[in-house]
Formats: C-alpha cells, sequence, structure tokens
C-alpha cells in the first residue's frame, strides 16, 4: 500500500519513547537508587586514571619506591568500589526494565481485549501478539540494560571529556575539533536504522499474523491436505521478515563500523600528537597515560553510545507502534453517564424491545444485515428465530450484546436504550450458548467459573450438575481439576456444550441467547444437552436461532426474518398455514412439514 505523509514521517524522532515515562514514573525511588550507584561507580572509574599518572609519575621512582604499594592499594580499592556499585547500578536498572515492559504489556492487553469486534475483523491476532512480545521486548533492551549503558556512557563521556580538558586543554581542543565530524554521519544513520528497524518489525508481525491464522485452523488445513500451501505461504512472509531484518543488519553494521573507526581514529590521532609532545620534554609520561586512560573512556562511552543509538531507533520503531495500538478507541463504549439498568428478580426481567433497527457491518457498510426491525418480547418469554442464512439471525445476537452500534432506531433492555447503558452491564444481563463453544486451556473448574468469577466450588458443581456435566467431570482423570486441553481438544462436541450451558447456569442471566447449540450432536448428547437447556430456559426470556424442529415448536413464538426484516410472527401451525417460507423451510431445514 502507498504510504501517506504521515506514514512517511515516522521512523525521524525519538518522540514515542516518551511515552514510556509514566511507567517509570511509579517507580522513580529504584531509578534514583540506581543514579546514586552509577555516580559513585563512575566518580571511582573517572578517578582511577589520577591514581595511575602518580603511580607512573612516583610509584616508578627510586626516591619514592616505599609509596608503590600503597599506590596500587589505592587502585585496588577502586576497583572493588567500581565492581560493588556497577553492580548495583545493574541490578536496580534492569529491575526496572523488566517491570517497565510487564506493565507495558498489561497496559497493552488489557486495551485490546476492550476493543470491538470490528477491530478483530481488520486486525490479524498475529499482529497483535507482535506488539505485545516481539516490540516489547526490543524497549525492554533499552529500558533496562540499554538505559544502564546509556547513563554510565553519558556520564563517562562527559565526566572524561571534562577531565581531558583538566589534564591536558591543547589535546582536549585537538579531539573537540574532531569529534562533531565523527558524530554527525553516525546521527544520520541512525535514522536509517530507525526506519528499517519499524518496516523489520512489520514484516515479523505479518509472519506471525500468517502462522496464528494457519494454526488456528490447523484441522482443515490437514483436512484438505493444504500443509505444503500453507508451509509455503508462511515461508515467504519469513523471506520477507528476512530480507527486512538483513537490511536494518547491514545498515546498523555500518553504523558501528562508522562510530568506531570514527571514535577511536579521532583518539588515535589526539595520542600521536601527545606522544610527540611527551618526546618533546613538553608533557610527562604519566600525564600522556592520564590523557590515554581519559580518552580511552571518551571513546569506549561514544563506542556504547553510538551502538545504543541504534538500539533506541529500533526501540522508538517498536513504541511507535505499541502506541498505534494504544491511540485507537473502541467503537462501542460506556456513555460519559451510562443509565443503569433497573434491577430485577430472576423471572421478573429481560423485557427486549427491538425499534425500528437498521444496522450494516463496518465491512459491509452498503448492505443492510438489519433493516426496519421491529420485534418485542416480554419478560420469560421464548423466541425462536428463523430464516435463510444471511437473514440476519446472529445479528440480531450481535446487537442484544452491544458488540456493535445500531445505524438507526434503538434496542431496550427492561425499558432502557442499550445505548445508553454501559456494555458491561448489559452483557452480565444476557447469556449465551453459542454453537461453536468455546473451551479454554484450564480446568473443568476454572472453565465453567468463566461464567461467574466469584462463584464457589459448590455453586460450580451445582451449575456442572444441572447442565448434565457433573457425570462427564467426575470421570475425568483429576475431576473439576483436569485440565481440558487447548480448544477443549480432551473433549467431545457435546460435552463442550454442556460446559458451555454450565456456565449460563452460573452466571444466571436473565436473558438467554441460544444459537441452537445441538444441531451437530449425535442423538445422545442432543438428549443431554437439550434437558440441559429447557431447565435453563425456565424463568428467563430466551431467544433461539433455531435449526431443529422440536426447538421450533416448543418455543412460545416463532419469528420469521428474512433479509434482516420480520416477514412473520406466530405459532407454528399459524405459520404452517399462512407462512410460504416458513413452510418451505420447514419442509427443506426441518425435514417435513408437521403440524
Amino acid at each position: 500500500m502507498p504510504k501517506t505523509e504521515q506514514e512517511s514521517s515516522k521512523g525521524s524522532s525519538l518522540r514515542p519513547l516518551k511515552t514510556l515515562l509514566p511507567f517509570i514514573l511509579p517507580y522513580k525511588g529504584t531509578l534514583m537508587l540506581a543514579i546514586a550507584a552509577l555516580l559513585v561507580s563512575s566518580m571511582a572509574l573517572l578517578a582511577m586514571p589520577m591514581a595511575v599518572r602518580n603511580v607512573i609519575d612516583h610509584g616508578f621512582s627510586v626516591a619514592d619506591a616505599g609509596n608503590v604499594d600503597r599506590y596500587f592499594f589505592i587502585l585496588l580499592v577502586f576497583a572493588l568500589v567500581i565492581g560493588c556499585f556497577s553492580a548495583a547500578r545493574a541490578y536496580f536498572v534492569n529491575w526496572l526494565g523488566e517491570r517497565v515492559v510487564a506493565d507495558l504489556r498489561n497496559k497493552v492487553f488489557r486495551h485490546v481485549i476492550c476493543m470491538d469486534p470490528t477491530f478483530f475483523e481488520n486486525t490479524k491476532i498475529g499482529e497483535v501478539l507482535s506488539r505485545l512480545t516481539a516490540d516489547t521486548t526490543l524497549i525492554q533492551s533499552i529500558s533496562g540494560v540499554g538505559v544502564s549503558i546509556m547513563l554510565r556512557s553519558s556520564i563517562q563521556f562527559v565526566g572524561a571529556l571534562a577531565l581531558l580538558a583538566y589534564t591536558n586543554l591543547a589535546l582536549m581542543g585537538i579531539l573537540v575539533i574532531v569529534l562533531p565530524l565523527v558524530i554527525a554521519p553516525i546521527l544520520l544513520i541512525g535514522r536509517w536504522v530507525r526506519r528499517l528497524s519499524r518496516d523489520s518489525q512489520d514484516r515479523v508481525a505479518d509472519a506471525s499474523g500468517q502462522a496464528g491464522e494457519i494454526l488456528n485452523a490447523i484441522e482443515t488445513v490437514q483436512a484438505f491436505t493444504a500443509e505444503e500451501p500453507e508451509a509455503l505461504r508462511f515461508e515467504q512472509a519469513v523471506r520477507q521478515s528476512f530480507n527486512a531484518a538483513v537490511s536494518r543488519i547491514k545498515v546498523r553494521a555500518l553504523l558501528t563500523t562508522t562510530a568506531m573507526t570514527g571514535v577511536f581514529g579521532a583518539l588515535i590521532f589526539v595520542m600521536w600528537i601527545g606522544a610527540k609532545a611527551v618526546l618533546a620534554g613538553e608533557i610527562t609520561g604519566g600525564e600522556l597515560g592520564q590523557f590515554v586512560l581519559y580518552a580511552f573512556f571518551v571513546g569506549a562511552a561514544g563506542g556504547a553510545l553510538s551502538e545504543f543509538w541504534g538500539e533506541l531507533q529500533r526501540a522508538a520503531g517498536a513504541m511507535e507502534r505499541i502506541v498505534e495500538l494504544l491511540a485507537l478507541r473502541p467503537l462501542i463504549a460506556a456513555p460519559l453517564n451510562p443509565v443503569a439498568l433497573p434491577g430485577v428478580a430472576t423471572g421478573q426481567g429481560g423485557r427486549i424491545q427491538i425499534e425500528a433497527v437498521r444496522f450494516s457491518y463496518p465491512s459491509r457498510p452498503d448492505e443492510w444485515a438489519i433493516n426496519a426491525l421491529d420485534l418485542e418480547i416480554a419478560a420469560g418469554e421464548t423466541v425462536a428465530i428463523v430464516g435463510p442464512s444471511g437473514a440476519g439471525k446472529s445479528t440480531v445476537f450481535h446487537l442484544l450484546l452491544r458488540f456493535y452500534n445500531v445505524g438507526a432506531g434503538r434496542i431496550l433492555i427492561d425499558g432502557v436504550d442499550i445505548a445508553e447503558a454501559a456494555p458491561v452491564d448489559v452483557r452480565q444481563r444476557v447469556g449465551i450458548v453459542p454453537q461453536d463453544t468455546v473451551v479454554f486451556g484450564a480446568t473443568a473448574m476454572e472453565n465453567i467459573r468463566f461464567g461467574r468469577l466469584d462463584a464457589t466450588d459448590d455453586e460450580i458443581i451445582a451449575a456442572a450438575t444441572a447442565a448434565s456435566a457433573h457425570e462427564f467431570i467426575q470421570q475425568l482423570p483429576e475431576g473439576y481439576a483436569t485440565f481440558l486441553g487447548e480448544k477443549g481438544a480432551r473433549l467431545s462436541g457435546g460435552q463442550k456444550q454442556r460446559i458451555a450451558i454450565a456456565r449460563a447456569v452460573l452466571k444466571d442471566p436473565a436473558i438467554l441467547l441460544l444459537d441452537e447449540a445441538t444441531s451437530a450432536l449425535d442423538a445422545e448428547s442432543e438428549r443431554l444437552v437439550q434437558d440441559a437447556l429447557q431447565l435453563l430456559q425456565q424463568g428467563r426470556t430466551t431467544i433461539v436461532i433455531a435449526h431443529r424442529l422440536a426447538t421450533v415448536k416448543n418455543a412460545d413464538r416463532i419469528v420469521v426474518l428474512d433479509a434482516g426484516q420480520v416477514r412473520d410472527i406466530g405459532s407454528h401451525t399459524e405459520l404452517i398455514e399462512r407462512n410460504a417460507l416458513y413452510a418451505g423451510m420447514v419442509k427443506l431445514q426441518f425435514g417435513g412439514v408437521e403440524q
């Protein structure tokens, strides 16, 4: 896709890294300890060349031979101070880096998990996971070890430069003239690294997205023997990621070469001038030794800073991607002053009013999924919705759960427009048993507790019993503590459905949505699930997307939906007689016209 002007400007500043400050400030005490340890170790390091100068100028003198032990003892003390306080600095800074990244990952995940379905329609899960893992790892590298190196090297660079001036101002002047000629290309190449780093991270995210998509549909891939084509498709994404990384590595190597050669070349040039000054008797050997050590500190610190500059550019690119994610706002959000849903006892709440509702999916804005829909359902009533594929049956469920905002009209639950209520309040009042049950990679107990997180173990067992799930759960190797496998791999389809029903029983909602949970089950599993559903429906407003004749006949009313509109409402017998669409559906879908 062509880049916009805004996208083209990305990668040219470190501004995104400013957004790390709110994550660092809560731990300013740890940061101050790290800085204190850094200052002590740096001062000890910068003082060492002075002790070396004394050793060279006086320690090797026969007249002052008695002091040689004292000079070297002082050097040993400096080494101990540097070692201890450097370790303390490294501990505090690395702890801070780990803590900051952990908080950042938590914030990103909390933000993403609250996004609306439109976000997930347009975003690959692998892309999100890449930002949660690969991008935050890059940030970790600069917020931990990287910051430690940067602070230490900055202090050493500035301090060594100042002490170079103190040692020999003339040599220092030459160095100051030469260094800018070295630093300018480093900064320019660093920006180049930043742009390539962002592109590299984008390619990694693409590969992760493809891998997630393929692995989530692995049974379909294998059923159609598409392993090789999918492997080749992923290989192509990895190749693009590799090529982008190689481009970044080349420029990064150029940055390192330029920095190291330039900095140390400048130092060697100045040291050469200093050596000639010693030979001319203008400075002492100890003074040159002190200058050389400080020059070495400047070179080492400058090299480390140039390396860190490259890492900083990569981290800025990663943080930019995370900031983009955090800047997104869900389309479904609670109003500033949400209206509370009235408190109701089971069996007394759950009245639904759908008034002149129109809705089209964001991905298909020109096509009405629901078109001028009017429907009222009394509290405690069971309504079956039937209709051809694409009639809008599942869309009604999505709107009742407030996954999307309606385009026109309104939906009321117990007299409150759900657009004026907090989405969480609406969803707490509504329970759903989907056709494709989601079972998490957790224990049976934890999977059922998902219906109400504060439920006790006894309440969970009671819910499982009501859902006809208690018996098969007890027979699992570890009972309710049995790990069910990813996506419930250790359970049959009927067992998964009964887990979902147990969740709904535990939630005890006023409104129950059933996306006919028995359509793909064998006769025995269907009987058990139907028994559990009938118990669950008692005293609740229930809307069923019907796929079985038994469900349709047991409903209080049947709504015939087509092209997002209500075509007819009545009992099974009434609709058979007066509605050709319904009669045809019964014959084709339900296996015969029964009175």
